[in-house]
């Protein structure tokens, strides 16, 4: 008797693990089945007749006793422990401070590598895959090259911000190693495709001598693999690393331009790939460790179709944005309105000027994107805790509103980085006191319009994140391809027709319909939030 005593107690415990309070005996029944409990061992074991009345009784404990009232099975307390307490509203401003001194500083502090390579060139007039003594040929062959490797790998960069995080959200580390080293050797491929396509459709047409296309295809392969192994280092939060790799990098190539005879080609390359080798071998080490002795908790095998299912909208997102980021470029330098061009595209100097600056007002909003977006997942699960299921309304009216402060926060913040753009075009200490050059008025001209147009591609981000967060990509998708196009149609007729610099106004037009696309499909989002909000979940 004393032994079916404990018997009894000890499953009633493994019962309570499992499924916590039971709804009836038949949950309880099918759970001593799952626990290896045969018909014939009840009564030698518990000294009972069948399964169901032993079910029965461990169901009138758990569900009668007193120390089992508010019973939890594991999964359901480890979730317990792992969500976010709710907060009192007297907190609230408390708490949604800290996010913002939280989330925007490390979005400004992860602008450091930028802020690196910017040293680089004011100190050296050198950086990691630039030169300021590069004559134009030169320089449209590294240009080109960086734009090719960004739009080749920009989408495997997005698939692996998504479906990695997805493992690493759950803590299955090997999958999330497994994942990213399959999108890495994808997006190399990928790389090889796009050069060897462009390798024949030069072959053909002759558009540049094969020397150029040397370069061109060298630049693009180690930034677009200098990219690849950069983006993981997000999902798993050792941003520290990005820092670490492109200084050490920059140090690297800066030492072998300073102090040898190499080309200034050939110490680019030898930097980005030191900044390579470092993230991959980190990725590896970090991952090792992690996965040590563990098993996957989705399998162990990538199942394709099911990748490219959930992640192909999102994978044309990433490639497409930074199409549209440089279609104004391409249209400005092949314009060949005022002079004949050698090449088909041919780098401009002083337009680029203007949106290097233009587009230093989209990096100090960085901080912004990235407060907005942590800001935004801590109060959708709080607020849908302390709102009552019959008042949806307040859940969508209070996500709302925050999402305009955060508008009106990043309208704020581009308006500082303008006013510090015009310092760094009229101070003593800016653009002339550090380049002994004065900026001429084509390049501030084409700077404050795609400066307008780089904020306005920041809200449409915004916009599109707040999208993602609940699973609804194919409108961001949709708005940005449509910005591109148009981008291109009016860059295209302004830029043969009146003046190459005014393919920026086809940039500042498509990102005003990217942000109104967006825009129009966030008002619907937060009619219906607390609808998107569980069927996400």
């Amino acid at each position: 008797m004393e032994n079916h005593f404990t018997n009894i107690k000890s499953l009633i415990e493994k019962t309570k693990d499992k499924i916590g309070k039971p709804v009836s005996s038949e949950v309880v029944e099918a759970t001593i089945e799952s626990l290896g409990i045969r018909e014939k061992d009840t009564r030698d074991d518990f000294g009972f007749n069948s399964i169901k009345d032993l079910a029965e009784l461990v169901f009138y404990e758990l569900t009668t006793d007193k120390y089992y009232i508010g019973a939890k099975n594991e999964k359901e307390i480890e979730v317990e422990k792992s969500q976010t307490k709710v907060i009192q509203l007297k907190d609230y401003f408390r708490v949604k401070t800290q996010i913002f001194i939280q989330y925007y500083s490390l979005g400004i502090f992860h602008l450091l590598p930028v802020l690196i390579q910017i040293a680089a060139i004011i100190v050296f007039g050198y950086s990691l895959w630039t030169f300021v003594g590069f004559n134009e040929i030169q320089s449209t062959a590294v240009v080109l090259g960086v734009v090719i490797g960004l739009v080749s790998t920009g989408g495997f960069v997005q698939v692996i911000g998504k479906q990695a995080s997805f493992y690493w959200n759950y803590e299955d580390y090997m999958m999330t190693n497994k994942t990213i080293n399959y999108l890495h050797k994808i997006g190399m491929l990928s790389i090889f495709f796009v050069l060897t396509a462009i390798f024949l459709v030069n072959f053909f047409f002759h558009i540049y001598p094969y020397e150029i296309l040397f370069v061109v295809f060298a630049y693009a392969f180690l930034v677009g693999m200098l990219l690849l192994m950069l983006a993981p280092l997000h999902t798993i939060k050792q941003r520290w690393v990005i820092t670490f790799s492109i200084f050490t990098g920059t140090a690297v190539a800066i030492f072998f331009k300073e102090t040898t005879p190499l080309l200034i080609f050939v110490t680019h390359w030898i930097g980005i790939a030191v900044s390579i080798i470092i993230a991959k071998v980190f990725l590896m080490v970090y991952f090792s460790r992690l996965t040590k002795n563990k098993k996957s908790i989705s399998g162990n095998k990538i199942k394709v179709p099911v990748l490219l299912y959930h992640n192909y909208q999102y994978f044309f997102y990433g490639i497409f944005i930074y199409v549209f980021i440089f279609i104004d470029r391409i249209l400005a330098w092949s314009s060949g309105i005022d002079k004949n061009l050698p090449f088909l595209v041919y780098f401009e100097k002083n337009y680029e000027l203007g949106m290097d600056l233009a587009i230093l007002v989209f990096l100090l909003l960085a901080g912004v994107l990235e407060y907005s977006i942590a800001s935004f997942t801590r109060f959708i699960d709080i607020g849908q805790k302390i709102t009552d299921h019959k008042t949806p309304e307040v859940f969508n009216n209070q996500l709302r509103k925050m999402y305009w402060q955060q508008v009106s926060l990043l309208f704020v913040t581009s308006a500082l980085a303008f006013v510090f753009i015009y310092y760094i075009i009229n101070a003593s200490w800016g653009f002339e006191g550090q380049f002994n050059e004065t900026l001429v008025q084509l390049s501030i001209k084409v700077c404050v319009i795609g400066g307008i147009g780089y904020v306005l591609l920041a809200w449409g981000m915004l916009n599109s994140l707040y999208l993602f967060t609940l699973g609804q990509a194919k409108k961001p998708l949709k708005a940005i391809i449509y910005a591109c196009l148009l981008n291109i149609f009016l860059g295209f007729i302004l830029s043969r027709f009146f003046a190459y610099e005014y393919s920026v106004v086809g940039m500042l037009f498509g990102a005003a319909l990217f942000v109104a696309l967006t825009l129009k499909a966030n008002i619907n989002y937060f009619k219906n939030l607390d609808y998107y909000y569980y069927a996400a979940y």
